[in-house]
């Protein structure tokens, strides 16, 4: 085991740099070395490390997502209020309606399994966009309009709304009947979600003001609760609840109630996420069925692309009426393409599940990373410093 952790890190730091150095993103480099050394290739990871890899990817994930919400303002959010709730749902469900009208023409496939296929491929990737959203908020690029803090909030609900539209097709897929009752759950569990992570982050604030302990401390104590908050969703279904946006609000209610204690928290957990990215990034490719994606064929690519402009356009809807101007609007739309963990996470459930589209549903998934990842992170590097106007504060950091 302790030889696969070397490998991953080693390997994912070279092949990152190397990525770097040529101007690519390095996450790119870091899948590439994942899929080189995953299971699908040579082989070279230790069974027990890929056997607690989607916790591994989770944990790398809270730790995104608390580092998203330390640097969020709810004064800036405020801004882009309509577009920001727009964002959660409306790209995704462009995109499942476009692979419904494309996937049946191009793959030969029934309605529901392209709605099955929709809800996998919908979900765009906050491992790829929330620390690149979080690096705009640092240098000041867009924050004066909060385009970054809109595509953030987006993307950290769009995979709670996806998630329950996989789990609604592929029950019908299964023989099962559409409960009204999920859909309900959607906005339920987003507003409980925020509630009880505002709370915690408020009592974190009062308790942290009481005590007098070293920051590392406070960060660990932070990261132990949001684990916990994740473990509850998954175990306990009593309550609709989703613990990643409660998480993300614990980041947000910390910097709202001590905006100290959030720049404290926050220098520990870009540290973390040092190391995060690279087990993160190595392992989606790990999960990466390479077999799968030479044999995807040119449909499986245009299906994909097809989709991303329904998606785009989606975006682009949001955006209506803002006072955002052309280039900015762009760039959010360059912004919400990337996928990678939600892909990586359910791409092979379908196949799992035993359901006649689950091959065709896992390629089209590995087609997605391949493409969409590298492509929506070098979008974003390339355009942001062009497209977007950095605000004072920014120009004297």
């Amino acid at each position: 085991m302790l030889i696969s952790l070397s490998v991953i890190m080693l390997l994912g730091l070279f092949l990152g740099w190397i990525c770097k150095k040529i101007h690519f993103p390095s996450l790119f480099g870091m899948i590439i070395a994942g899929i080189i050394i995953g299971p699908y290739s040579l082989n070279l990871i230790d069974q027990s490390v890929l056997d607690v890899s989607t916790d591994i990817r989770r944990i790398a994930l809270i730790v995104i997502l608390l580092r998203a919400g330390l640097k969020l303002d709810l004064s800036d959010l405020k801004k882009v209020g309509r577009s920001a709730i727009l964002m959660c749902f409306v790209p995704a469900c462009f995109e499942i309606i476009g692979m419904v009208i494309l996937a049946p023409i191009l793959l030969d496939i029934s309605v529901l399994d392209a709605a099955v296929m929709g809800a996998v491929i919908g979900a765009v990737s906050p491992a790829v966009i929330v620390p690149r959203m979080i690096r705009l908020i640092d240098e000041g690029y867009g924050t004066d309009k909060g385009i970054p803090q809109m595509i953030l909030a987006g993307a950290s609900v769009d995979d709670v709304f996806v998630i329950v539209m996989f789990t609604t097709f592929t029950g019908l897929a299964q023989g099962g009947e559409v409960s009204i009752l999920r859909f309900v759950n959607i906005p339920v569990s987003i507003i409980t979600g925020i509630i009880v992570g505002l709370v915690v982050g408020f009592i974190f604030v009062k308790w942290f003001l009481k005590i007098k302990i070293r920051a590392t401390v406070k960060a660990i104590i932070v990261l132990s609760v949001s684990f916990a908050l994740s473990a509850f969703e998954d175990n306990f279904k009593v309550v609709p609840f989703a613990s990643l946006i409660a998480i993300m609000a614990i980041g947000i209610g910390i910097k709202k109630w001590s905006s100290h204690y959030a720049k404290e928290l926050s220098e520990k957990y870009d540290k973390m996420w040092a190391v995060a990215e690279i087990f993160l990034f190595v392992l989606v490719g790990a999960s990466v069925a390479i077999d799968s994606a030479v044999s995807a064929g040119v449909s499986s690519i245009i299906l994909v692309l097809g989709v991303l402009l329904f998606r785009m356009l989606g975006v682009f809807v949001c955006v209506l009426g803002t006072k955002l101007n052309i280039k900015e609007k762009l760039f959010c739309i360059i912004a919400y393409t990337p996928k990678a963990t939600v892909q990586a996470a359910i791409g092979g459930l379908p196949l799992a599940m035993g359901l006649p589209c689950g091959q065709i549903v896992l390629t089209v998934s590995v087609i997605a990373i391949l493409l969409t990842a590298p492509m929506g992170a070098f979008g974003i590097d390339l355009t942001y410093q062009r497209f977007l106007k950095r605000n004072k504060e920014g120009d004297a950091a």
